[in-house]
């Protein structure tokens, strides 16, 4: 009898202490997941914002119509309620009449060096040049300006298209078992 109620007394202090440390050791690493995984989504989020942060100034910058100066130039921006800083650093290219326009972005609260900080960097293009450079021009064909009916080969022209006829082919011989050939 002092058995069975030696058995039904529970558990002693030391395993309860046990449990609860691992327990606690158990809870300590989720939050510690949780947390990571909460600072991950919000660096990604900010990463997105400043991609979009540089590609409005490219943007901007294309749609401006105005050639920008080459060099490094800098400002503050609003975007998704928050001061976003970028640094755009415009170069010529070997086309003449094609830059290129790299524009860095970091948070404005985020202080750093000219060359380290920035969350992302991206890159465009600018410019007039609708050729290559070494005079050669390859035959686009002829289009007249209106789109009237103009010189054959134009919209709108008189020409009409011409086809190449078509021969058939056998069909392929289906897989599995053939039946033979004088049954076809």
């Amino acid at each position: 009898m002092r058995r069975a109620l030696r058995g039904a007394r529970g558990f002693t202090l030391i395993e309860v202490l046990v449990a609860l440390a691992i327990v606690a050791i158990g809870m300590a690493a989720v939050m510690g997941a949780l947390t990571s995984s909460a600072n991950t989504i919000s660096y990604l989020r900010d990463k997105t914002f400043a991609q979009w942060v540089a590609l409005n100034q490219i943007a901007n910058l294309r749609l401006s119509g105005q050639q920008p100066p080459t060099g490094n130039s800098n400002g503050d921006t609003d975007f998704a309620g928050r001061s976003w800083h970028w640094r755009q650093e415009v170069v010529t290219t070997q086309v003449p009449g094609v830059e290129r326009i790299d524009v860095s972005v970091r948070p404005a609260d985020v202080k750093a060096g000219d060359d380290n900080g920035w969350f992302t960097t991206v890159s465009g293009i600018r410019g007039d040049a609708i050729g290559t450079p070494n005079g050669f021009q390859p035959d686009w064909g002829t289009q007249t300006s209106s789109g009237l009916p103009g010189s054959p080969g134009t919209l709108g022209g008189a020409q009409t298209p011409t086809t190449t006829p078509v021969t058939p082919t056998p069909p392929l011989p289906r897989p599995g078992p053939q039946p033979p050939p004088e049954a076809q």
